[in-house]
């Protein structure tokens, strides 16, 4: 039983030393993903905001409020 108890315990260790190693890559993996949403947002948004496209949303959304039900 001693030797069980020694193996988990062995486990547990290797185990929670192969997590810390990869504790700095999430928060750079992290910040990456966040700058790829935000540049992809600001492109969205300038889309969006444009003439012909502005013009395009605005038709559509005026002619869902005056669809008939």
């Amino acid at each position: 039983m001693r030797k069980a108890v020694r193996a988990r315990l062995r486990a547990l260790v290797c185990r929670m030393r192969g997590a810390r190693r990869d504790a700095g890559m999430a928060t750079s993996e992290y910040a990456m993903g966040l700058l790829a949403a935000v540049g992809f947002a600001a492109v969205l948004y300038k889309v969006v905001t444009s003439g012909p496209v502005g013009e395009a949303l605005q038709s559509v959304v005026n002619r869902a409020l005056s669809a008939q039900v």
